[in-house]
């Protein structure tokens, strides 16, 4: 069994991936909008190049992504995307650029199980904890 996030995003879904595509190091490997799709003729023009489907590849990890139908975005809430990484520089990088134009919930510092965990909002409204895998 694989489980994998999808997040809906308010018509930012491209620009999204992109930017955690180029922090994560990994790839867009699909990307469908409404206009390429049976369902083109079901949206209003101002949605055809909203992304109906995405995947995003990371390692053997997947995202997947769309823009929510006009008028059916809800900001998410009740969960958060857990990255963990064993390069501290790495967990730095990418908690700083999920925190460029985002909000902060913790900043990145020491706990009790890491010497680096932080959660942070991204200016897309996906939330995120930064931790860092290395035994103490």
């Amino acid at each position: 069994m694989k489980i994998t996030p999808y997040l809906n995003f308010d018509g930012r879904c491209a620009e999204a991936l992109d930017l955690y595509a180029r922090v994560l190091g990994g790839e867009v490997t699909f990307k469908q909008t409404f206009a390429d799709s049976p369902m083109k003729d079901d949206v209003p023009p101002e949605f055809q190049n909203a992304v109906m489907h995405a995947t995003l590849t990371i390692g053997d990890q997947t995202i997947q992504a769309s823009d929510a139908p006009p008028n059916r975005y809800a900001r998410p809430a009740g969960f958060m995307v857990t990255i963990g990484l064993d390069d501290a520089e790495k967990a730095k990088a990418a908690f700083a650029a999920f925190a460029d134009g985002g909000t902060v919930i913790m900043d990145l510092q020491a706990t009790f199980w890491t010497p680096l965990f932080g959660m942070v909002t991204d200016r897309f409204g996906t939330p995120w904890m930064i931790n860092l895998d290395v035994a103490q």
